[in-house]
């Protein structure tokens, strides 16, 4: 992965060309971004995950370039003084995006906030109030989350991993391509809110409505769909891997053949149901 950051860096940098002190500040950034790398891997990120996240934290080349001695002769104290700028960057950048993490926040008002890619692990959320606020990209990991309300919010590609969401409300919110995984969200509401890619991987979503809903692109794999109601709803290339839907309900709702063909084979009750192109 140290190589995969290095010619990432290296591209940032591909149209400054050679200045003096370019080995020193490639190589200190390697290493900040190295060990922001392992921090994400030690929050339980995959390879991948923790990778895009590292280079998504990239601050802008041209700010750093600003502060970067072009002198030909470049001392000594020149190359500390680069090392300690790119060090305090790195550490503040840090702790700005952990600012949140390991926080009691049960009940806050945190409605009609931009939070955009704040990070909120193991944190205690209860009943807190996200309305209307913007929280794409946010990473929500071992939080407890029960009764917390994101009514209307923007969580476009937020993450939430082995959350307790019992009874949360996330009517009209935006969750495109948000992801939900090993998290419970029994009770939950999402009325009006936008599904479409979203993951609901190994998630709890029993006694949760879903009625007249679209979907598309959204995947249910290993999910526990005890009387979890879809009436009315549309599904469209909509994943159900290995879930527990035999209990779920379906009356009048409309799906491709796919997706009747996976629930068929999750043994749900589709007698009502109408197969769509």
């Amino acid at each position: 992965m140290e190589e995969q950051l290095k010619q990432f860096i290296d591209k940032q940098f591909a149209k400054y060309g050679d200045f003096p002190s370019k080995k020193d500040v490639i190589g200190e950034l390697l290493a900040n971004l190295t060990e922001k790398y392992h921090d994400y891997k030690e929050e339980g990120m995959s390879d991948s995950e923790a990778y895009q996240a590292t280079v998504d934290s990239f601050g802008d080349v041209a700010e750093i370039m600003e502060q970067v001695p072009h002198k030909k002769d470049v001392s000594d104290e020149d190359n500390r003084s680069v090392q300690r700028m790119l060090k305090d960057t790195f550490r503040k950048a840090k702790k700005s995006r952990s600012k949140f993490s390991s926080t009691v926040l049960k009940k806050t008002d945190l409605s009609d906030t931009n939070l955009i890619g704040e990070e909120f692990s193991y944190s205690e959320l209860t009943e807190i109030c996200f309305d209307r606020a913007n929280l794409s990209e946010a990473r929500f990991r071992g939080s407890n989350l029960r009764g917390a309300s994101f009514l209307g919010t923007n969580l476009d590609g937020a993450s939430f991993v082995g959350c307790d969401l019992t009874n949360a409300h996330f009517d009209e919110a935006d969750l495109t391509n948000a992801a939900f995984k090993a998290s419970a969200l029994k009770g939950s509401s999402f009325k009006g809110a936008a599904l479409d890619g979203c993951d609901f991987r190994a998630t709890d979503l029993t006694d949760v409505m879903f009625d007249g809903q679209t979907f598309e692109g959204t995947s249910f794999d290993s999910a526990s769909l005890k009387n979890a109601s879809f009436k009315n709803a549309t599904l469209r290339n909509v994943s159900f891997h290995h879930a527990a839907a035999k209990r779920a309900i379906f009356d009048g709702a409309k799906m491709d053949k796919i997706t009747y063909a996976q629930l068929k084979g999750a043994k749900a009750s589709l007698d009502n149901v109408e197969v769509v192109k």
